[in-house]
């Protein structure tokens, strides 16, 4: 046998290269995905930040509104 490559590539070579294909077509697809994920957390994130700071605003409203609550003197002990 010869040190030449025959111009058809090898049943093996074949395999290889579809399954680096389908790799890399996975690993796109994972890393897209994986992107998706964390566009919603971030969104989801963002809601809820939104929605604690109007709660503590209303509770701080609500605190303000209230009376200052009278201050008891305490009894002296003999």
């Amino acid at each position: 046998m010869s040190g030449k490559r025959s111009a058809e590539p090898s049943p093996e070579s074949i395999a290889r290269a579809d399954r680096q294909r389908l790799a890399a077509e996975e690993g796109a697809r994972a890393m897209a995905d994986v992107e998706r994920q964390g566009i919603a957390v971030r969104k989801n994130m963002e809601r809820l930040r939104i929605l604690r700071e109007a709660k503590e605003a209303e509770g701080a409203r609500a605190r303000a509104a209230l009376p200052e609550p009278a201050k008891t003197k305490r009894k002296k002990r003999l």
